[in-house]
């Protein structure tokens, strides 16, 4: 059955029936209807735009500093990694550099997402760029490994909040016509941050500046953003016929706890398993045990939604029954895990076989980072032209499937640079050509008062999976 990208010229309730019918009977959905309006989902209308010109460049420029600072922190240790074990020691911890940050933002991506709808979104975006920025400090003077770690946790929840706080401010202050655009680029700066930090990471570790730097340029940009931020953007308020006690109370207070709680017991017997103590050590059996019964609590608390109403519930439940919502979730896992394995343990091969430094090892990624960008702008623009969206996912697995498989198949310390090169293209051919693909299908598969959800769903499962493959690949390095 061909699945289509159809466009809409309106919004009308009529046609959001039409099109629901069309993708029941189709396997259709429609761009148009997918403005990844996170402020739609909300009670207050959404004001028309008040920014033009200078004000709007620069409130742009606000924003999209911020989603691409998000991406450059996700992989920037990448190619620091040896220089703080230099420094530090505890290569029992190396794992923690990388899955510390995506740990901190997937642990509050939900939570921050229903925030937005509840909370003043200037100043809700503000203190988690403020959050960041601490945590971003706290790497850069960090005396110690543990120090470290907990910065790039501090830091990544600090960037899960920025992340959306971006897209909430774009839904806001932009028309339904103009507003994919503005989002779709979004996805394209935190795409090129994470593409580059490792680049980035390494020319810091190897300059006079030392890898503390690749921390502290955040708090340069934040001063050059923040004016912007505090005295050109307005506060837009999603509720303001509720009080703040009602505000909070709209909050899934248990199942944020719980959705943190999961994923951090989760990470902690996989990442401590093996090296700071036995595989059969009765603390790592009581994690496991712990992390399944809170997953089992957290599952039913959603499902039932105890102590939280079905619309306030932190996990978007019916999105379980639907299968392209499923599968588009699967799949962005599996993209996300290719490209951020690749990132994170090419630079290492490089550093610890070949002997490279950071700058080396950043060059040795470049191939696949040139490879990568080109295919997710390649998406970006044709897949919306053409309307088809199976065969991009379709490409994708080929070519990480090829990628992979050879790379597991045939590379050892004596295989050749240029043999490396050609299969991390592979890969980043496949990743890049799906990377951010499923938020405009997302979008496109639910009513728009759902479009927040539908995001958060996808960007759960982005960064989820980079956890989860972070922390089995720590395992097994």
């Amino acid at each position: 059955m061909t699945t289509t990208l159809t466009r809409s010229t309106t919004t009308s309730q009529t046609d959001l029936d039409a099109v629901k019918e069309k993708d029941d009977h189709h396997d259709s959905i429609d761009l148009e209807k997918a403005p990844s309006s996170a402020a739609s989902s909300t009670h207050s209308p959404l004001p028309s735009r008040k920014y033009h010109g200078l004000s709007w460049f620069a409130v742009c420029a606000a924003v999209y500093s911020s989603a691409f600072l998000y991406g450059l922190d996700t992989t920037i240790v990448a190619d620091i990694q040896s220089f703080a074990v230099e420094d530090f020691g505890d290569v029992e911890k190396l794992g923690w550099l990388g899955i510390g940050f995506a740990l901190g933002s997937v642990a509050t991506i939900l939570s921050f997402g229903k925030a937005y709808g509840v909370f003043d979104v200037k100043w809700l975006f503000i203190a988690s760029l403020v959050m960041f920025e601490a945590g971003s400090a706290l790497c850069g003077g960090a005396p110690s490994m543990n120090a470290l770690i907990v910065g790039r946790v501090w830091a990544g929840a600090g960037g899960a909040g920025m992340y959306l706080g971006a897209l909430n401010i774009v839904a806001i202050n932009t028309s339904n016509k103009e507003r994919p655009l503005y989002t779709s680029l979004i996805g394209l700066f935190w795409g090129a941050g994470c593409i580059l930090g490792p680049v980035i990471g390494g020319a810091f570790a190897d300059s006079a500046a030392t890898w503390r730097w690749a921390f502290y340029i955040n708090l340069i940009l934040f001063a050059l953003v923040s004016p912007v931020l505090v005295f050109v953007l307005e506060s837009y308020l999603p509720q303001p016929d509720k009080t703040l006690s009602q505000r909070l109370r709209n909050m899934d207070w248990l199942g944020v706890i719980l959705n943190a709680a999961v994923y951090v017991l989760y990470t902690m017997p996989l990442t401590l398993g093996g090296t700071t103590w036995s595989w059969t050590e009765g603390r790592q059996i009581t994690l496991y045990v712990v992390f399944f019964a809170a997953l089992i609590l957290f599952a039913v608390t959603q499902k039932y939604s105890i102590f939280t109403t079905p619309e306030n519930r932190l996990f978007s439940v019916d999105f379980l029954k639907d299968r392209t919502m499923v599968l588009l979730y699967i799949a962005t896992s599996c993209v996300a895990s290719t490209m951020f394995i690749v990132i994170y343990y090419i630079p290492l091969y490089f550093s610890f076989v070949f002997g490279f430094s950071g700058v080396q090892s950043a060059v040795a990624l470049l191939p696949f980072i040139v490879v990568a960008i080109t295919s997710i702008m390649l998406n970006g623009a044709l897949m919306p032209r053409f309307g088809y969206y199976q065969p991009w996912y379709i490409a994708s697995f080929f070519f990480m499937t090829i990628g992979g498989a050879l790379t597991y198949a045939l590379v050892d310390v004596h295989t050749s640079k240029s043999t490396i090169y050609g299969f991390s293209v592979l890969m980043a051919l496949g990743a890049g050509l799906a990377q951010q693909a499923a938020y405009s299908v997302a979008a496109s598969k639910v009513e728009l008062h759902r479009v927040p959800d539908a995001i958060g769903f996808i960007n759960t499962s982005q960064i989820g999976s980079t956890v989860i493959a972070l922390t089995i690949t720590s395992a097994m390095f």
